[in-house]
């Protein structure tokens, strides 16, 4: 795993919850939310690419 992949993740969730925290005291919660949601998903898909790889490399070491 890189390190750089690490950053990422901090980086959107710092500016999922800046973002989050502005719509929620503008009144806008189910927008709010919805930034939540897609943050969550972003690095969920950030990570399954590399759990992928992980895998990957898994079969490849033991010939699978």
């Amino acid at each position: 795993m890189e390190v750089d992949l690490i950053f990422q993740i901090a980086a959107i969730g710092i500016i999922v919850a800046v973002l989050s925290q502005l719509l929620e005291h503008s009144g806008r919660k189910e927008q709010a939310m919805m930034i939540n949601i897609v943050g969550l998903i972003v690095v969920l898909l950030m990570i399954i690419r590399e759990i992928s790889l992980l895998f990957d490399t898994i079969k490849s070491v033991f010939g699978f």
